[in-house]
């Protein structure tokens, strides 16, 4: 997914991109977590910024309540 650098992505937009991924590949929260970090994150939580590294971690944190 190319995602451009012009705005700030949310907590909404982190939680539904996981939870994709978690059922599309199958994997648990741990395991997408580290797929989002490495792949679109590109190892960086704070890659496009401190806004949407926070909505990153926030949106983690909500689902590992769930």
């Amino acid at each position: 997914m190319t995602v451009n650098h012009g705005g700030n992505l949310t907590e909404e937009y982190f939680r539904a991109y996981i939870s994709l991924v978690m059922n599309s590949r199958n994997y648990t929260l741990e395991k997408a977590k580290h797929f989002m970090v490495e792949r679109f994150l590109t190892g960086n939580p704070t890659t496009y910024g401190p806004i949407t590294g926070a909505s990153y971690i926030n949106a983690v944190k909500v689902l590992s309540l769930d």
